[in-house]
């Protein structure tokens, strides 16, 4: 318990007990009796936290935040806080930046540029010199709703407002503050079914046909047939990994590398595939290393070369481009084999295959109704047998038509108009 002790020439100070049960004064000067109370609340709660381990009040580490070199000084010289050189990295520009800096040994480049968006804008929104401790939870619905107001998509919004939680609930378990104010944020990313479009094999390969260098037909074939995450996991592919005999490759994807299985997969030669790396290969210098050799810098934009290649083809650029691709696969691939190893082959879980890339199409639809239309060719509801391929019939990924429709569509309204990845956020 701390008291308030006052002086001949009409100073006050506080006493109290320290974690080490000596007693200890913080001098307060000259201070109304209203003031000295007020300090003495504070102190209290102080010395409680250093005694016992207690979370530190939200109006005192408001209070610590704000109050003057001098009295804090006087704090720091009886234990109760950190000096003012550490309690200046509380601010939130300072302290954010310095956690990054900790941070970048750790994380993924990709992964750093994204936390280095969600901490320039947050910074930009509350400020530079804004007590960690003093944020509220009214600024963090604040910021939501400014980020909101932006247009930004929701995907977006949603990772800045987690790496804002983040980044104070790295403060409250530091202790800087006793609770998170963006706990309440919901941070996850969803999918998004509106940017989602189903591509078929067939523009696909319009747009295969209008670009010349074979290391680039590669590409987009490995987005679109192989479900590879570009330019990352294509990039990250060696001739050793390569198969012909076989006819498989080994992907590597530094997005997955701390999963169980280090991020590594094995992925079938698919006949769209074959011809594409035969290609590469043959064109490849002696001695060559990586598969993708030409387009390894990393100030080089893809996608944006990509979207060239599909108004060459004479298409409209469908959103998201590469990550639609490998959502197709995905699709198509759920159709053909069991749900298990479609995830391995495209390297994710079967609950992020139906949130960011599985989609239903036109040909679902039309399946469904040809099905209705001609029940007596079903089979049996207790037969198990496996349908044999006709004759003639080529065992190539069927080319699906059309776009894709989005769940809530079906699920929450008529079959009428008929509609249509994830963010990684560096998924």
């Amino acid at each position: 318990m701390a008291t308030i002790g006052t002086e001949p020439n009409g100073y006050r100070r506080v006493l109290f007990v320290a974690a080490d049960g000596s007693r200890k004064t913080v001098r307060l000067g000259k201070c109304s009796e209203r003031d000295a109370e007020q300090i003495c609340r504070h102190i209290e709660a102080l010395a409680a936290t250093t005694i016992h381990g207690q979370p530190l009040p939200r109006p005192t580490a408001i209070w610590v935040g704000d109050v003057g070199d001098k009295l804090h000084d006087r704090l720091a010289r009886a234990s109760l806080v950190e000096p003012r050189v550490a309690v200046e990295s509380t601010k939130l520009g300072a302290f954010t930046d310095s956690y990054l800096l900790q941070r970048a040994g750790d994380v993924k480049p990709g992964t750093m540029i994204v936390m280095r968006q969600a901490r320039r804008w947050l910074v930009k929104f509350l400020g530079e010199g804004k007590a960690v401790a003093s944020v509220t939870p009214s600024d963090a619905d604040a910021y939501r709703a400014f980020l909101q107001s932006e247009s930004r998509a929701k995907a977006t919004v949603a990772k800045w407002c987690g790496y804002a939680r983040h980044f104070f609930e790295v403060a409250r378990r530091r202790r800087l503050i006793s609770e998170n104010p963006f706990s309440h944020i919901k941070g996850t990313v969803r999918g998004n079914p509106a940017r989602r479009k189903f591509i078929p094999a067939t523009d696909v390969q319009k747009v295969i046909d209008a670009a010349h260098d074979p290391q680039w037909k590669l590409l987009i074939a490995l987005a679109r047939w192989g479900g590879l995450r570009i330019p990352s996991e294509a990039l990250a592919l060696t001739w050793n990994d390569v198969d012909f005999h076989g006819k498989r490759f080994v992907v590597r994807s530094s997005k997955t590398e701390h999963h169980q299985d280090g991020g590594v997969r094995v992925v079938p030669m698919f006949p769209e595939l074959e011809a594409h790396f035969h290609a590469v290969f043959a064109a490849a210098p002696e001695g060559s290393i990586y598969v993708i050799s030409r387009y390894r810098d990393a100030a080089m934009n893809l996608r944006t070369q990509l979207v060239r290649y599909i108004t060459a083809a004479g298409l409209t650029p469908w959103p998201k481009p590469w990550q639609n691709m490998r959502a197709t696969r995905a699709t198509e691939l759920a159709d053909l084999y069991p749900s298990h190893v479609c995830a391995g082959w495209l390297g994710h879980t079967e609950a992020v295959a139906d949130e960011f890339y599985r989609q239903t199409t036109d040909e679902h639809f039309r399946r469904a109704t040809e099905a209705a239309r001609n029940p007596a060719q079903q089979s049996p509801a207790g037969d198990r047998r496996v349908p044999s391929v006709p004759s003639g019939v080529s065992t190539q990924t069927p080319h699906y038509q059309g776009n894709a429709v989005s769940c809530d569509v079906v699920q929450n309204g008529g079959l009428g108009a008929l509609g249509f990845e994830p963010r990684t956020k560096g998924l």
